[in-house]
């Protein structure tokens, strides 16, 4: 069935739904509005009591890549601790810093929301040392990319729906989806850079790749950036990886401490440090409103189509946060993603990646039933994107016992 984008007022059986959603707060005139959406691959009628991007973020919220999430790692390995941030938690935050940014700058708040809640549904298990993995598996089979994964989730391998395969969500959530952080290409003839997943969804190319997203999807980007930023501070002092006194060499990080403890001068280290993370978070968002106000007077858009269409986000922090930014994503890098502890659990699973992927491709036989019936023999591209699909849905916890169990009786642990 052909990808047609159509408005959400379908005729469905000779019945036409014809349903306006208001909002009781003022919607910005360059907000994506929900009585505008561009519609859905098959057509559906309209709920009169949820907008479309409502929807959409209640059809994610119920999928089961979502409930996965909360056992994928975000750094630390699900089983290292149960006070640590998952994929699942970290998404949760994210939302609810891209509501609230998406509030007062008048935008659509359900899209905000939905976006951030779908951004990290695509990560397989192990953070990034998982994904990294995956990649190196998949690189004479297609490749893998965490982001073109999350498509092909909620376009195909959720199996919820009688009517349709996926969740049949809306056009501003797969095209948020896709280019929350920019440009995917600079024109069309740029096609071969794209990520497999992304060229084999049905008619990609009505998700107009070479420009920006609409604003609720550059919000929900900066969210990400505020959420990780502060709980990777957060987890990192909780984890013992570095000490407050050194992170506050990041002159950011200094000035928010030596603020909190004016404020508490006779608190304790754990709330002191509460109380910097949520004073950071607020920073981060005022600069991005700041920021972001002053691009939207300059540039006066009539319309989310007009942002999509501009040279730059608009949804951005200031220049100055960058350069502070920076500081601290070096510090980050070097004192907790580089620390030998996070290496040994991140090592652990890139082993666990690698050698589940290699059984697989060579035996898909030992496959569950349901996905060796996909399969067409061994090594080949087809088989290799179903076991790529199974190790990507896989929380930690599942992708250890699997490997325990696959590895362990046949006597190579």
């Amino acid at each position: 069935m052909s990808l047609v984008y159509k408005v959400i007022n379908s005729i469905i059986k000779g019945i036409t739904f014809v349903v306006t959603f208001s909002s009781s707060r003022n919607r910005a005139i360059y907000a994506s509005n929900p009585n505008n959406c561009r519609g859905r691959r098959i057509p559906q009628p309209s709920a009169s009591e949820r907008s479309p991007f409502q929807r959409d973020k209640d059809r994610i919220i119920h999928s089961s890549a979502f409930r996965r999430l909360k056992g994928k790692t975000q750094v630390f390995v699900a089983h290292e601790g149960d006070h640590y941030r998952t994929r699942l938690t970290h998404s949760l935050e994210v939302a609810q810093i891209a509501r609230s940014i998406a509030r007062v700058l008048g935008l659509d708040e359900d899209l905000a929301e939905c976006l951030a809640l779908a951004h990290d549904m695509g990560h397989p298990p192990f953070g990034h040392s998982g994904e990294h993995a995956l990649q190196a598996c998949m690189e004479n089979y297609g490749g893998f990319d965490h982001n073109a994964q999350t498509l092909r989730i909620v376009e195909t391998l959720e199996g919820r729906y009688a009517a349709f395969d996926g969740l049949n969500l809306t056009w501003e959530t797969l095209e948020g989806i896709a280019k929350h952080n920019g440009p995917l290409i600079k024109s069309k003839a740029d096609v071969k850079k794209l990520p497999w997943a992304l060229r084999h969804l049905e008619n990609w190319e009505a998700l107009e790749l070479e420009t920006y997203a609409g604003p609720e999807a550059q919000v929900a980007a900066l969210a990400d950036d505020i959420a990780y930023n502060n709980h990777d501070i957060d987890d990192g002092l909780r984890a013992g990886l570095f000490r407050v006194e050194e992170i506050c060499e990041v002159s950011i990080i200094g000035r928010t401490f030596d603020a909190v403890k004016k404020r508490y001068p006779n608190t304790s280290e754990d709330r002191m440090i509460h109380e910097a993370v949520r004073d950071l978070i607020g920073f981060m968002v005022s600069d991005v409103l700041e920021e972001s106000r002053t691009r939207l007077t300059a540039f006066n858009p009539q319309s989310a189509d007009d942002i999509r269409n501009l040279d730059r986000p608009v949804i951005d922090f200031s220049d100055k946060f960058r350069a502070e930014e920076g500081a601290l994503r070096k510090f980050l890098y070097e004192n907790m993603y580089n620390h030998y502890k996070v290496n040994r659990m991140m090592g652990q699973g890139t082993r666990i990646v690698e050698e589940l992927f290699s059984l697989f491709i060579k035996d898909p036989d030992i496959l569950p039933t349901e996905l060796r019936k996909q399969c067409d023999g061994p090594e080949t591209k087809h088989t290799a994107r179903v076991i790529c699909d199974y190790i990507a849905g896989m929380t930690d916890m599942f992708a250890m016992a699997e490997h325990k169990k696959l590895f362990s009786v046949m006597g190579y642990l």
